[in-house]
């Protein structure tokens, strides 16, 4: 995990947006296009239940035959985001007997949306048809213990279904659910990182961790890290604070990710100034691809990037990334293309990947900002960052 990027460098980042061609503004069509009308016969759904994948179903008709480029299914929260269907169909034969498509599935939280069909023209004009309301209902509570398959976030953790993955053919390989206390030393090393210059410390990447597995712990589901002011005093002369580190880095099964494997994990984003939480992997002195970093001091940003072929992406959205929120994070480390995944939606692709024969280490963990491109801690109050889960397919 190196130094993030100064606030100031996010002003100028182009942050993608899955979709956002759905609702672009429509061109210039030619006058064939112009005398094709296409109409929505039928979209679904118009509910769904938060947490729940769905996959959402279209059928359109036009008034001659066409081939459209792309039929898809769009969806807009309250907000302006586009939080498309995945899995639009493309070069779709549309003629008055119509067409019916059916798209990749995904999840939305709790809330109301508007749901349209959309197609896009040989030209590349985006044309969005009639909407509808897509309500979202929250989850039925079932008793919020861990052993009925519920966690302290209010949806169930044993559920192991990733839109992005299973839209890629993968299946569940690893994970860590956190329903039962860490498994040190077996599944997890939590008291030392090679990625750490001294091993459980590391104040030259404007850290002030010190690395005590003490500080993870697991409770209803969930791995909760906790940081506090030791009695350390790093090389700098600045007081160290202890905090929790998950590596599979040294542990028994030694697990890594490799070229091709898709990681998720649902964690919830920290409020204290000095926070800076991460998933990232690391192997070698190399091999560092962060899932995320977080900033509460950029309070709706994300920062994703590839140290192995260099590239990066701030991703804003405010309402799916503030302090103290829940968000789905998903990586799919591709051997040309690294793609990341915001509560199921793909928000950036990098088109540099990690190469074929590439594998690291995890690391899921909650540094502590020494002050010099983020906020320090503004009091000796503990700091705490959580995690419902960690999961990779391949």
């Amino acid at each position: 995990m190196r130094i993030p990027a100064t606030a100031s460098a996010r002003l100028g980042a182009a942050v993608g947006m899955a979709g956002a061609a759905a609702l672009a503004a429509v061109s210039l069509a030619t006058p064939a296009q112009a005398a094709t009308r296409v109409t929505q016969d039928r979209l679904t759904p118009t509910s769904l239940t938060a947490g729940t994948a769905s996959t959402a179903g279209l059928t359109v008709h036009s008034s001659r035959c066409f081939t459209a480029a792309t039929l898809g299914v769009g969806v807009r929260d309250a907000a302006g985001n586009n939080l498309d269907f995945p899995g639009s169909a493309s070069d779709v034969r549309i003629c008055p007997g119509g067409v019916s498509i059916t798209t990749g599935s995904r999840t939305l939280p709790a809330g109301s949306y508007t749901e349209f069909g959309f197609w896009q023209d040989s030209a590349g004009a985006w044309h969005n048809l009639a909407s509808q309301t897509l309500t979202v209902t929250a989850a039925a509570a079932s008793g919020g213990t861990a052993s009925s398959g519920t966690s302290s976030t209010g949806t169930t953790s044993s559920g192991t279904t990733s839109t992005a993955a299973a839209a890629a053919g993968k299946s569940l390989t690893w994970s860590d659910e956190f329903s039962s206390p860490i498994s040190w030393g077996s599944r997890w090393v939590g008291d030392t990182s090679s990625s750490y210059a001294y091993g459980d410390h590391n104040p030259g990447d404007n850290k002030l961790d010190w690395l005590d597995q003490n500080d993870v712990s697991v409770a209803d589901g969930v791995a909760t890290f906790t940081a506090q002011p030791s009695s350390h005093t790093l090389e700098n002369g600045k007081q160290a604070w202890t905090t929790g580190l998950l590596t599979t880095e040294g542990s028994k099964e030694g697990f890594q990710v490799r070229t091709g494997d898709y990681v998720e994990a649902r964690v919830k984003l920290p409020s204290a100034a000095g926070a800076w939480p991460a998933l990232w992997t690391w192997k070698d002195g190399n091999g560092e691809i962060d899932s995320f970093e977080y900033h509460p001091d950029n309070a709706d940003l994300l920062e994703l990037t590839n140290h192995v072929n260099a590239a990066q992406d701030y991703y804003t959205n405010a309402s799916a990334v503030a302090p103290g929120s829940w968000v789905t994070i998903g990586t799919y480390y591709g051997a040309n293309s690294v793609d990341w995944y915001v509560n199921g939606t793909k928000v950036y692709s990098d088109d540099t990947g990690v190469g074929a024969n590439w594998s690291a280490y995890l690391i899921l963990n909650l540094s502590i900002s020494a002050g010099q491109y983020h906020s320090a801690p503004t009091s000796t109050s503990p700091i705490s960052f959580s995690a419902d889960y960690v999961r990779v397919y391949r």
